[in-house]
């Protein structure tokens, strides 16, 4: 089996280190109380996950507005006038868990809800990190993560590029070479990684955010991709580096 890295700390860590992927990666830092004020202030509108956590559940959006504050967590939202209200509830919902601050990256939408990609790459037979996947995610009505387990629909890559850009195929190869390079980072990071998911936004310009990055992510999202090789490329990849720790 490919080694798992919890910690979405020590993943977002792994990145910046590289110093072409650290431009892709949106501001992060452990969340307390002065640094969600402090990156509030900053940008507006941030997102607050768990360090450990999977299938977006803890995930929640934090915007200032212009009567006080505000959060979402599932479909509920909460206003508060004033930020010391806001950060005690928000705390509760933490469930006491350590929690990461990033900066919010404004989704693109499909039929007014908002999207990413999951770009799945993995370490090939040839020992070169490929990236054999990409597929669309898009998050339910009125829910802020776009996660398939959480209520999310796949839909393809093309399909959504499609409504943003007549290069379709040209951005698609730029997120297969941000797949390859963040395989490589981690790798480094962590010996033993030899499959990753990365969860990428892409903002009102085209511009790739990485979200995060999964080291044992779902394949089988891929079984809705309609180049059916696809799928069967991934299955086969995943049994070589399962038969490798085995």
């Amino acid at each position: 089996m490919s080694r798992r890295v919890s910690s979405k700390w020590k993943k977002t860590a792994a990145l910046l280190k590289d110093n072409v992927l650290s431009d892709f990666v949106p501001e992060t830092v452990g969340m307390n109380k002065a640094s969600l004020r402090a990156l509030l202030k900053k940008y507006e509108m941030v997102y607050v996950k768990p360090v450990v956590g999977s299938f977006g559940i803890g995930v929640m959006r934090v915007e200032r507005t212009k009567s006080g504050y505000q959060f979402q967590a599932n479909k509920r939202i909460h206003s508060f006038k004033n930020y010391d209200d806001m950060y005690r509830s928000i705390l509760k919902n933490t469930n006491k868990k350590s929690y990461l601050v990033q900066k919010g990256i404004h989704l693109l939408k499909h039929n007014g809800r908002s999207f990413d990609l999951r770009v799945m790459t993995q370490f090939a037979p040839d020992r070169r990190w490929e990236t054999t996947g990409i597929i669309g995610r898009v998050a339910a009505k009125n829910k802020i993560v776009t996660n398939f387990h959480s209520g999310g629909t796949i839909v393809t890559a093309n399909r959504l590029l499609a409504g943003y850009t007549t290069d379709v195929e040209g951005k698609l190869k730029s997120l297969s070479r941000l797949g390859v390079n963040a395989g490589k980072a981690m790798q480094k990071a962590f010996p033993g990684v030899y499959v990753i998911g990365l969860d990428v936004a892409l903002d009102q310009s085209l511009r790739p955010w990485i979200l995060e990055v999964n080291t044992s992510p779902d394949p089988y999202i891929f079984r809705r991709h309609p180049k059916k090789s696809v799928f069967r490329k991934i299955m086969r990849y995943a049994k070589l580096y399962s038969e490798k720790r085995a």
